[in-house]
């Protein structure tokens, strides 16, 4: 779909005022299915996407004529849909881990309120993400969506609602049909492709104007709040800011965002990637996350006193960082690929080491007034599924509130040349998520054991394939 039509749905339902209703004339979402009705029929809607976030935060669902969403029986999905590998697999039952043999099925309600279209259809075609649900109306405790409505839950009994902000890297890279061959830079408007550093630089940016005017489009198509786009560290990786809120809604908006930059990005004969290090000597991409908690009556930052110091809260939020990133290390950084950004002397955290307006460390406090203190966690790659991301990272500052902890002194220097205190990698992590009582106590046995497997099949997987490094420096040496 062109930028033109694009703008023209959104002229058009912005216009569609018909009756008054005010859903009809939203971009993004409405309340009931009667709203959703007219929603899709002052657009024209002929198909609309059924979908539901797996573990790698992959798009899973079914595509329907419009109709028969309306008239279908109850939405369903094979129970296996939660246990697959990024490369499809089910991983070998044990002890702890098992599924349901027969593969029965979940079904699937769907969240009106993420209602929207999908801008870059050939066809009128709309998108909505459900939740999963068993068949007597339960919720599946190991999809990804529920398990940070899950956590969000343990907030709300104290009358506290969690806020965030996520900060999502990605490189733009030349199309690349064989693995087996590095990735390169894309070339721009310029003619060719990016030969150094430019970070923040506008004139990058300008490289590939084309394509973020789609991006943007998309995005308003959607509903979608971009806050910021700038240029980062490493060659054509860009970066872009969503606008603090909810955690489910901020979740939503990555999982979708994902989609939209690596659909604008094919658009201009382009990959866009959100791997965690996909090109050796650049930097990897990470996904910060910024977190407050505010009073749900009030409205206040609980992170700020009636003074407008830091709170004890606070403290004990950062000092769950502390304590627990390292345990929920597999859900933020969820790939072997994974560890090779975390790597010493470069802008990634090596640590949950926490300072003042310091980007050398795991746990950063920005520069903010009493009603805007917050917490950057800098720890989580891009490649995470968003919904896991934040649970994890919510879960242990949770943990820290409610068990009075302590931090660490700040760190006032740089953090890079001290010892790592995160997992070096993939089945460390694992191990450690798995041994963490209090972990396994909040995210509930079935999705920690599930989440085991399916890494632990993932790494074996992996294990499969012979590098060049091994080719390069063993072959003919050993």
């Amino acid at each position: 779909m062109s930028r033109k039509s694009v703008r023209q749905q959104k002229i058009a339902s912005e216009t569609n005022t018909e009756g008054g209703a005010a859903a009809v004339d939203s971009l993004r979402g409405v309340d009931t299915l009667e709203e959703a009705k007219a929603w899709l029929a002052a657009r024209n809607i002929e198909d609309i996407e059924c979908v539901v976030p797996d573990q790698a935060g992959v798009a899973r669902g079914k595509l329907m004529p419009t109709d028969k969403f309306f008239s279908g029986p109850v939405m369903s999905l094979p129970a296996s849909l939660f246990a697959q590998t990024i490369t499809g697999e089910l991983p070998a039952e044990d002890d702890d881990f098992q599924y349901d043999p027969t593969d029965g099925d979940i079904m699937l309600r769907p969240d009106y309120s993420t209602l929207s279209i999908v801008p870059w259809a050939s066809d009128p075609t709309a998108q909505l993400i459900h939740d999963a649900y068993t068949r007597d109306g339960r919720p599946i405790e190991i999809a990804p969506r529920q398990l940070l409505k899950r956590i969000l839950n343990l907030y709300e009994r104290n009358g506290w609602t969690p806020i965030v902000a996520p900060e999502m890297e990605f490189y733009l890279v030349k199309p690349n049909p064989d693995p087996d061959y590095p990735l390169e830079p894309p070339v721009g408007r310029s003619g060719r492709p990016e030969s150094g550093r430019q970070s923040y630089s506008i004139q990058a940016v300008n490289e590939f104007d084309d394509l973020f005017d789609d991006i943007y489009d998309f995005s308003e198509a959607q509903g979608l709040e971009i806050d910021t786009l700038i240029h980062e560290e490493g060659a054509a990786q860009m970066e872009i800011n969503l606008r603090h809120g909810d955690p489910v809604q901020l979740a939503d908006q990555v999982f979708l965002l994902k989609r939209t930059i690596r659909e604008a990005a094919l658009n201009h004969k382009m990959y866009a990637t959100f791997m965690a290090k996909p090109m050796s000597r650049e930097p990897g991409s990470a996904m910060h996350v910024h977190q407050s908690i505010v009073d749900s009556e009030t409205g206040k930052n609980i992170f700020s006193d009636e003074e407008g110091n830091p709170s004890p809260a606070f403290f004990s939020f950062i000092a769950g960082q502390q304590k627990y990133l390292p345990a929920v290390m597999c859900m933020l950084a969820p790939y072997v690929n994974s560890y090779r950004r975390l790597a010493r002397n470069t802008a990634a955290p090596i640590n949950v080491h926490w300072g003042y307006d310091n980007r050398t460390v795991g746990i950063r406090v920005p520069n903010s007034g009493a009603q805007a203190r917050r917490v950057e966690n800098r720890v989580p790659s891009s490649d995470s599924n968003p919904y896991l991301a934040m649970a994890a990272s919510l879960a242990c500052g949770y943990l820290g509130i409610e068990n009075g902890l302590t931090p660490e002194d700040p760190i006032d220097g740089s953090a890079r040349g001290l010892p790592h205190s995160l997992p070096r990698g993939l089945l460390e992590a694992v191990a450690l998520f798995e041994e963490t009582d209090e972990l396994v106590d909040i995210f509930g046995k079935s999705f920690v054991h599930t989440y085991r497997a399916i890494k632990q099949t993932e790494y074996e997987t992996f294990m499969r394939v012979i590098s060049s490094w091994e080719r390069e420096y063993l072959l003919l040496s050993v």
